[in-house]
């Protein structure tokens, strides 16, 4: 009988004890209703997004930043917060970058209208030596050019258009926008039809390769995609340290502009891989991103000898 009982005492304990065991492995789940006082937090989902710094070179480069993309001012002040030294955002940029704004510039206000942004913002940019200003307007450009649908921007200090480059009577030409270049690399012999075309190449750090848009301010009167090939294509860029994957033995055949479509026929060269017919990652994004600076097209079809092997959407460029 004193035997029985304690089996049964046994069972019972370590009935108990499993029983214990499963609550804390597999907690009972619990449902949360608006009316309770308890707050949940949810995080929201930082993508990568693409911006533009100032890489370890001094180049305004293209790299990508996780962040929250809300409605379109919400970002744009984001995007200017970012260029601040010291800013909310600064552990966001990446290891080689830097940015360029004084520590106290402040973001009085946002406007957009239609595809155009002015940002006013505080007098502290005027502090800038004539160099760094004209690399912060660039930044600027460049990054608000990324929010939604905005091609060009105006600036205003503390409530007043910002007319001149500060210290000097250089007019700021407006509206700013991608098509006055970046990273300008000036070989014109004549002031009398200039030409500005924008190539991306290739840059690396300890992370991985970014792209270096470089700004070419010549005569040339060649349609741009052919500039921009035969730059990607040549075995010497402007600078050593920039480079281009594209096959020096690649010919652009030829090309066609339809419905915001360009058409771009390929000799084999520029294939990686001949036999899996593959092209590389960095050789698709040199020519489109060079295409989405210099043309407004929606679309980039890369064809072979006629046959189509690949398509760059502009739009969906990350």
């Amino acid at each position: 009988m004193l035997r029985k009982f304690a089996y049964n005492k046994i069972f019972r304990t370590t009935g108990m004890l499993l029983l214990l065991l499963f609550l804390l492995l597999f907690p009972v789940s619990r449902e949360y209703s608006l009316e309770e006082e308890t707050v949940i937090k949810t995080s929201k989902i930082e993508d990568k997004r693409e911006v533009f710094l100032i890489d370890k070179d001094g180049y305004v480069a293209r790299t990508k930043v996780a962040l929250s993309k809300e409605e379109d001012i919400t970002y744009a002040k984001k995007l200017i917060e970012l260029l601040i030294i010291g800013g909310k955002y600064e552990q966001k940029i990446p290891n080689g970058f830097k940015v360029i704004l004084p520590s106290d510039t402040k973001i009085n206000d946002v406007f957009i209208n239609n595809d155009s942004i002015t940002i006013d913002i505080s007098n502290d940019i005027l502090d800038l030596s004539e160099k760094d200003f004209s690399i912060a307007l660039d930044l600027l450009t460049y990054n608000l050019t990324t929010v939604d649908n905005i091609k060009y921007l105006y600036i205003n200090v503390d409530g007043k258009t910002l007319e001149n480059v500060p210290g000097t009577n250089k007019v700021i030409n407006y509206p700013l926008s991608r098509k006055n270049g970046v990273n300008r690399n000036f070989s014109a012999t004549s002031y009398k039809d200039v030409n500005l075309t924008t190539i991306y190449y290739i840059n690396k750090n300890n992370t991985g390769y970014y792209y270096v848009p470089v700004t070419k301010v010549n005569n040339d009167n060649r349609d741009k995609i052919k500039i921009i090939v035969d730059e990607l294509t040549s075995s010497h860029t402007y600078e050593t340290n920039l480079m281009s994957f594209l096959n020096y033995n690649t010919k652009l055949m030829n090309y066609e502009l339809k419905d915001d479509v360009l058409t771009l026929n390929f000799n084999e060269f520029l294939f990686d891989d001949t036999t899996s017919k593959s092209i590389l990652e960095e050789v698709i994004y040199s020519i489109s991103l060079s295409i989405r600076d210099n043309y407004d097209v929606k679309e980039v079809i890369f064809t072979v000898d006629g046959n189509e092997i690949t398509k760059s959407v502009i739009k969906n460029i990350e």
